[in-house]
């Protein structure tokens, strides 16, 4: 008999599934299941969590039984890594468990907000229904993204060639050039900006070595820094009030967390719950803070829409809505809404961005290569007008 080596669902998941008797206590997890699941959180990104999503939501929303649907995705499944996940989310289905423990099993790929929206969706016999917001949240999501993405893609390339080029012209053209003009000036003293960048080239060529290992303790000093609380809250501050594109980040920001917040409500997620579940989502420490303080004032019996306001991150046509929302019994359809415009918003600012970038990076490399040509040729100038 072959003995099943994938890893056990942890203890802490007791399900207790809707007519099937008591709650049934998992083995816990072996280490090598552990460092396993880890592995597989590596191999499995946000845009395979969002197809499969798609798909089972469809499988689900046609009657197919989720354990059979689990089957038929692990079956053509091309990634065997993310095969083994839905095999092992399957297993725990068989052995009495919910679907929601099989995911809660495997945390490091479907966040709290998965989990928790399948949870609602169970307990309320609407799977089906909530599968399909994931699956519609989580494109969107990822639509976004992409569009940032590619918006910050294009200027790192042009800087990347840009340091690039003045690099091999620096360390290797430059130095050509001082030899020709020691020659033919004989002592003369040279223009400034030629010396200048004679000087710097010299230091590059000189110094290569510091150059750049400074440059990556540089990159690394960052990395160390952004891990650190006050770290990350500088550089969220700058993320939403740099001129041009935090106005940009700000409203992708906004976005996610009434997308996230009224997803959440509308599966039939506790409003306490949901606040808690966004904030951990939100990606921003401020945005984060903001929604902690509605969480409190909330569960002192306060709504939504005003603390929200005092918070000043969130702006007034924002908050006016919920407030509106709050007032109708409508808040989900209109945190919705509120998602639809600004994700409409930030598609605008990003088209607007792509076509000022290109000609602004352009002009960017253009006096950069430009001001080395001028410096290399204001002594040949000087040398035709001796002759």
């Amino acid at each position: 008999m072959r003995t099943d080596p994938r890893p056990a669902v942890p203890a802490t998941f007791a399900a207790k599934a809707p007519g099937r008797g008591p709650a049934i206590a998992f083995p816990t997890a072996t280490a090598a299941g552990r460092k396993r699941r880890r592995s597989f959180g590596q191999a499995i990104n946000a845009k395979g969590v969002a197809e499969f999503t798609r798909q089972l939501a469809t499988l689900v929303k046609a009657g197919m039984p989720i354990l059979r649907s689990l089957e038929v995705l692990a079956r053509q499944s091309r990634k065997p890594a993310f095969r083994q996940v839905v095999e092992e989310i399957g297993d725990t289905i068989r052995s009495g468990g919910n679907f929601s423990d099989g995911l809660a099993a495997h945390d490091n790929i479907f966040d709290r907000l998965y989990i928790n929206m399948v949870k609602a969706g169970e307990a309320g016999g609407v799977l089906d229904t909530v599968l399909e917001r994931l699956a519609v949240f989580m494109e969107k999501a990822q639509k976004i993204t992409s569009k940032i993405k590619a918006a910050m893609i294009y200027p790192a390339i042009i800087v990347v060639v840009a340091l690039g080029i003045v690099s091999v012209l620096m360390i290797f053209v430059v130095p050509k050039f001082q030899d020709i003009f020691t020659g033919l000036l004989k002592g003369q003293p040279l223009p400034a900006l030629t010396q200048g960048l004679l000087d710097v080239s010299n230091f590059f060529k000189g110094h290569f070595l510091i150059v750049l290992f400074g440059l990556i303790g540089l990159y690394v000093a960052f990395k160390l820094f952004a891990r650190t609380k006050f770290g990350r809250r500088i550089l969220d501050w700058m993320v939403i009030h740099l001129p041009v594109v935090g106005d940009l980040f700000l409203k992708a920001a906004i976005a996610r967390f009434t997308r996230t917040f009224g997803t959440l409500l509308a599966s039939g997620v506790p409003i306490l719950q949901a606040l808690i579940i966004t904030r951990d989502t939100s990606g921003n420490v401020h945005v984060a803070n903001a929604i902690n303080v509605v969480h409190d004032r909330v569960k002192e019996g306060d709504n939504v829409a005003k603390p929200l306001e005092s918070t000043h991150i969130f702006p007034g046509m924002v908050t006016s809505m919920i407030e509106v929302g709050e007032e109708t019994g409508a808040l989900p359809d209109m945190l919705t809404r509120i998602a639809d415009t600004y994700d409409d918003e930030v598609d605008t600012a990003v088209a607007g961005l792509m076509s000022i970038i290109e000609p602004v990076m352009i002009v960017f490399m253009a006096f950069m290569v430009g001001t080395i040509v001028i410096a290399l040729f204001l002594p040949l100038v000087s040398i035709i007008e001796h002759l």
